[in-house]
């Protein structure tokens, strides 16, 4: 079966490549659009299997679009389509809600298998870039296990995890399903065990420490 995908890239030349790539397998690039208002609008108008979006892009970019696109179809499996192998970006696609994270440079086969499997399973590839991010985000960490300079509970360590990659409160509470104003007062409380000034200084902190 040819799996109706929707692509989402303001450079002509990526959106060409990626239909060539595609040619042949079980992927069908049924139309490509070079931005957000225009995607929402084809996606509105037609189903689609799959919608394989690039992260950066001038009018809206990827990650905003996602959202939009959760809060209409929050169903429709999403593919990321990037240049880069950025982790802050695949951790925020993980909290957004992003079946999957593919590069441009990765394989014809590579993409088909991702793009297929989110479609028929509306998940990450098991192994896969989003899939081993996405486990990570949400593991287990045992206080007794935390450096001395991170007096932490589990969930602060968590949630410290999550603000070394760059996450907003919001996305740190989609991750880990819960509410804002729990993260607010996790974030509080870790600055506060830390001695950290800000975020950014207890981020630093945790990359320091292996925690990403």
């Amino acid at each position: 079966m040819s799996l109706k995908t929707l692509v989402v890239d303001d450079h002509e030349a990526a959106r060409i490549g990626i239909a060539q790539l595609m040619d042949g397998t079980s992927v069908s690039i049924a139309k490509s659009v070079c931005d957000g208002e225009s995607a929402l609008h084809c996606i509105n108008e037609e189903e689609f299997d799959v919608i394989l979006i690039d992260v950066q892009m001038k009018k809206m970019d990827g990650l905003a679009l996602l959202e939009e696109i959760r809060g209409e179809h929050p169903e429709l499996p999403v593919v990321f389509f990037s240049a880069y192998d950025y982790p802050v970006y695949m951790a925020r696609a993980v909290a957004n809600g992003a079946q999957d994270y593919v590069l441009k440079s990765d394989r014809s086969d590579v993409i088909e298998r991702v793009i297929k499997h989110a479609s028929e399973h509306r998940t990450s590839c098991p192994g896969g870039r989003l899939d081993q991010l996405r486990n990570q985000l949400i593991e287990s960490i045992k206080s007794k296990d935390l450096p001395e300079a991170f007096p932490l509970t589990g969930r602060e360590a968590q949630v410290l995890r999550h603000v070394a990659y760059g996450l907003s409160n919001r996305e740190i509470a989609k991750s880990l399903s819960i509410s804002v104003e729990t993260v607010k007062e996790h974030v509080q409380n870790i600055l506060r065990k830390t001695g950290a000034s800000d975020r950014t200084d207890v981020a630093v902190r945790a990359v320091r420490q292996g925690f990403v």
